[in-house]
């Protein structure tokens, strides 16, 4: 006969079991979603979106008056929310065979190198302070969405490295 801790104690890890089993439910069902989307694209396009992203960069070294809209977003379909934004679309973006770098480098240098983009250190004092006042938080909490989803990419890809 199993005490009344331990009964609680082996629901609470089932129900955790259950919990963790339909988070990855989930992201799977989230990264199929993420890849017929990329697959409607071109190649062209997606090569396009990249071009685009990469002036964007640009001007944001330089840039002032930013607003959400100026900002390239490591992701195929234009976010209007930082909520628009999932680990698996980052992952689809930053780690997409169109992607143009170096072919040399690994996916996790990749995943590194926007790490160094958008880390909030960084981020928050060259390029937020130039962003409108009244578009400043959203475009923090989309930078911080960006930054979480690629440091878990790193994460639960490349903790064994």
């Amino acid at each position: 006969m199993l005490s009344e801790a331990e009964w609680a104690r082996r629901q609470e890890e089932r129900a955790r079991q259950q919990q963790e089993q339909f988070r990855q439910q989930q992201e799977k069902a989230q990264r199929e979603q993420e890849a017929r989307t990329s697959k409607m694209l071109t190649a062209e396009d997606i090569i396009r979106i990249f071009e685009s992203h990469e002036a964007k960069w640009k001007v944001l070294k330089t840039g002032d008056g930013l607003g959400w809209n100026n900002f390239p977003w490591p992701v195929f379909k234009r976010p209007s929310e930082p909520e628009d934004m999932s680990t698996p679309a980052i992952e689809a973006y930053v780690l997409s065979r169109h992607y143009p770098c170096d072919k040399s480098k690994s996916s996790k240098d990749r995943i590194k190198d926007h790490i160094k983009r958008w880390h909030p250190d960084r981020f928050e004092t060259k390029i937020l302070p130039r962003v409108v006042e009244e578009e400043r938080g959203k475009v923090k909490e989309g930078a911080g969405t960006v930054v979480r989803g690629l440091n878990e990419l790193l994460n639960r890809n490349y903790n064994d490295d």
